[in-house]
């Protein structure tokens, strides 16, 4: 009489029919998910890379179910595989890619056991590629965190550059001769006038007002060196001759405004932003003769207001 079984022997290892699956074209990481903080890949998956039925797959592993603790395979759970059903793309259609269940994921103690229990040669070579699938992943993120230290690197030794600069510039600045508040100029110096006056329009910020019963395209000429943003606005007389220069200049350059003076005016201003200078001669005529350049403590509106 043949004696009974009390204990279902384990099977260490089961022999499945294996078909060859290409992986040339085949991107394993693509594969791997990162759930409950591990590596992972689907059974799924697995399944397709083996060229095994999923059901089959599962299977083998039941069937050796105490190789594969928690921290080798566990099932999602419905929450987790609706999460996941969007992302989740097989490498072959057909069985398995749909199922009702949430499926098992391996993590990569997992897979190296899955050699184990898928006894061919196909499962061994795809084993393999799998192992240096999830080998290469943190090359790849350490990789990417030495780059973005570099990144980081250069940003920090840029933003030191800039500030040594802005040092230097500041520096610079204090040291520098300050123009003068007021200037006089004898007779013959035109190019020392016509710097200082030069110098008077690139200093503006914001607006230039020149004030000055005779204008030519010199003066448009010297108005073209301020910065860029900054308006300039011309009260003066009329003339023909001035009125086509200036338009031929504005169709060029920044625009000049013109405005018509309502009556002759001795005295010449010139303000930049918020200070009067009181000019001692026509921009175009300075230096031909004794002049003067003066900064006034008058506000500029005081002086707008007595055109009107």
């Amino acid at each position: 009489m043949t004696k009974k079984k009390t204990k279902k022997e384990e099977k260490p290892s089961i022999q499945l029919e294996v078909t060859k699956c290409d992986l040339k074209n085949i991107d394993i990481k693509s594969l791997i998910h990162v759930i409950r903080g591990q590596q992972v890949l689907l059974d799924c998956d697995l399944a397709t890379l083996y060229g095994v039925n999923t059901k089959a797959l599962n299977q083998a592993v039941k069937r050796n179910i105490k190789r594969f603790p928690s921290d080798f395979m566990f099932q999602l759970t419905d929450e987790e595989h609706q999460a996941l059903r969007s992302q989740i793309v097989t490498l072959k259609q057909g069985r398995g890619q749909h199922s009702k269940y949430p499926p098992y994921a391996f993590t990569r103690n997992g897979i190296a056991m899955l050699s184990s229990v898928l006894r061919s040669e196909t499962a061994v070579g795809v084993n393999i590629r799998i192992m240096r699938a999830f080998t290469a992943i943190p090359q790849i993120i350490n990789q990417s965190i030495q780059v973005i230290e570099r990144i980081v690197n250069i940003e920090n030794h840029q933003q030191e550059t800039d500030e040594k600069i802005d040092l230097i510039l500041d520096r610079i600045d204090k040291i520098s001769p300050k123009q003068l508040p007021e200037a006089l100029f004898p007779t013959g110096c035109v190019w020392d006038a016509w710097t200082y006056v030069s110098d008077l329009v690139r200093s503006a910020k914001s607006r230039i007002i020149l004030i000055d019963n005779f204008v030519d395209d010199r003066v448009l000429s010297m108005l073209t060196k301020r910065a860029d943003g900054v308006t300039a606005t011309i009260h003066t007389r009329y003339s023909e001759q001035f009125l086509t220069d200036l338009k031929k200049h504005n169709e060029q350059y920044p625009r000049i405004e013109f405005i018509q003076l309502s009556h002759r005016h001795h005295d010449r201003f010139l303000i930049i932003d918020d200070k009067v200078h009181f000019l001692g001669a026509s921009v175009k005529d300075m230096g031909a003769g004794l002049c003067a350049v003066t900064e006034m403590a008058v506000a500029p509106e005081t002086i707008l207001g007595m055109l009107r």
